[in-house]
């Protein structure tokens, strides 16, 4: 009996949350834009105090053997921070990803105070990583809490997650529509309405909340004085094709990265490493260190010259990988948009040396290398075109931002490359739990999918699609029309299908809406054959 009352309850608040999820979204992202603002505010006097013991071991020689000393120390600080709660390694949004699709479940409160201390040691110190993917990590948490204090259900709590999620972005690059794209492409991997309005409610309130901290500029200030010239669109495959190449080796390299450090055995040598690289490139070459925002302003102004370039690209790279593989808490985002924007500058370089290309187009090549490797790594197309053009406050090119995009999102997909995300959540889960199950609630949970054009489920019945077991189909949203779901209800393209399952079931749920509802179906229509 309190089973069916706990099932009719779900289903009652999931038919009529739409509104409030809109003022819970408010809620979600004033919590999460003030603990976002926060990590940016302390990651700024971070950086300020990084300039001054740089300046001064430059200055005075003797300081140069205390500094290494003292990160060290901070790397110590950081392995214990990363044994007391593990799910602060790394970027943070693959965890996020994990606990949406019912597999990891981390204690918001401990990642919260974890990830932001150890985001500001790592950071701090200079280390080749970003403050986005900590930031998105630090929403979702704070969503969460917001979510056990007020006592939501589990359906409604990852909807708010994500609110979190998009809250974080927004706040972290004011890029508010940024924000809502990642929840729905990466995040939440799915559209509704109510994922929608609850993530542009929170994603805008986030946004308002740090714009009133760090002022209405752009991330990048980039002075791009005109658009490209239809006759070099040529440049703009070229540029993609190579991005997409250099996507897969990020990628793989991102992998590689990590099982080297897995083999050194004791913890605290492997966060030494990159905190000892920071002390030494930061006497010898510091334009690398950190997530690179000054790096990308001085590429996109034609500070360097193209050895330099493709010298602090490399560098850059390399301590990328070091800094990433030790599985220090920090993002990958604006590391691989910095590079994105070398990429763009050598390519240029490279194109003026030989004279194919006219002068006053370095601005545009930064922004299309940026928008490419991210559409290369991620997989994201759509968040980084979007990204790019609110980071740097000018929606003026997007036609060359969706062509460079595509082609690099359409290698790495040739060459069967798994998106960044997508790799480190896998390897997340075979570390931490082989079996894919979490330690969960049980509670009873609702999961949505829209069915896509040419996917398995469409003109399929009901019965006909195999379901996993303890799970029921319980609604199909057909344009504002409900219908209740029979053994012969005949799915079409567009229906919105939920599914009534247990927390636990949750992650076979998400496989099989994906494989029936997402993915397009191999088979011909009318083949015979049984799917």
């Amino acid at each position: 009996m309190t089973q069916n009352h706990s099932i009719s309850k779900a289903l009652e608040r999931f038919r009529s949350f739409r509104y409030t999820l809109i003022l819970e979204g408010v809620a979600v992202g004033i919590l999460s834009g003030l603990v976002v603002v926060l990590f940016r505010l302390i990651l700024e006097q971070a950086d300020g105090l990084l300039q001054k013991a740089l300046g001064y071991g430059a200055q005075n020689p003797w300081f140069i053997p205390i500094w290494f000393c003292v990160l060290s120390a901070v790397s110590f600080l950081v392995y214990r921070l990363l044994k007391w709660e593990p799910m602060i390694s790394g970027s943070g949004i693959p965890q996020v990803e994990g606990e949406m699709e019912g597999r990891l479940n981390q204690n918001w409160w401990r990642v919260l105070l974890a990830k932001c201390t150890g985001g500001v040691l790592s950071i701090g110190c200079g280390l080749s990583l970003g403050r986005e993917g900590p930031s998105i990590q630090l929403g979702a948490m704070a969503a969460k809490g917001f979510s056990r204090l007020t006592r939501r259900m589990k359906t409604e709590e990852r909807l708010l997650m994500t609110c979190g999620a998009s809250a974080g972005l927004s706040a972290a690059f004011n890029a508010p529509f940024a924000g809502v794209l990642f929840s729905l492409e990466e995040i939440h991997k799915n559209f509704s309405p109510e994922v929608l309005l609850s993530t542009m409610a929170s994603s805008i309130t986030a946004d308002f909340i740090a714009r009133n901290v760090f002022g209405l500029a752009p991330v990048f200030s980039f002075q791009i004085p005109e658009m490209m010239p239809l006759s070099q669109y040529g440049h703009v495959v070229l540029l993609g094709i190579l991005l997409g190449l250099l996507g897969v080796v990020y990628n793989l390299s991102i992998g590689a990265s990590q099982k080297l450090f897995e083999k050194i055995k004791w913890g605290p040598v492997r966060l030494l490493i990159p905190f000892l690289c920071a002390g030494a490139l930061g006497f010898c070459l510091p334009q690398v260190l950190g997530g690179g925002h000054p790096l990308a302003l001085e590429v996109a102004a034609g500070r360097f010259a193209l050895p330099m370039l493709c010298l602090l690209f490399t560098v850059k790279f390399l301590y990328s990988m070091v800094s990433f593989g030790s599985g220090a808490p920090g993002g990958i985002f604006l590391p691989l948009l910095v590079m994105g924007a070398m990429i763009g500058g050598v390519y240029y370089g490279g194109a003026g040396m030989l004279n194919l290309v006219p002068d006053g187009l370095l601005g545009n090549f930064v922004i299309l290398g940026m928008a490419g490797y991210f559409s290369a790594i991620v997989r994201a197309p759509i968040t980084g075109i979007i990204l790019i053009s609110e980071m740097t406050g000018s929606f003026h090119h997007l036609l060359t931002l969706t062509l460079v995009s595509l082609f690099a999102y359409l290698i790495p997909d040739l060459l069967k490359c798994r998106p960044i995300y997508d790799s480190l959540l896998r390897r997340l889960l075979s570390k931490q739990n082989p079996s894919g199950k979490s330690e969960l609630s049980g509670e009873k949970v609702l999961i949505d999918s829209v069915i896509s054009h040419g996917s398995a489920a469409e003109n399929r019945t009901v019965a006909d699609v195999s379901w996993p077991e303890r799970c029921l189909v319980v609604s199909v949203m057909r344009g504002e029309e409900e219908l209740v779901p029979k053994g012969d209800t005949v799915f079409q393209a567009g229906d919105r299908i939920v599914l009534l399952c247990d927390e636990n079931d949750a992650p076979d749920a998400h496989r099989t809406l994906e494989q029936q509802c997402q993915k397009m179906d191999e088979l011909p229509r009318g083949s015979g054959i049984r799917r």
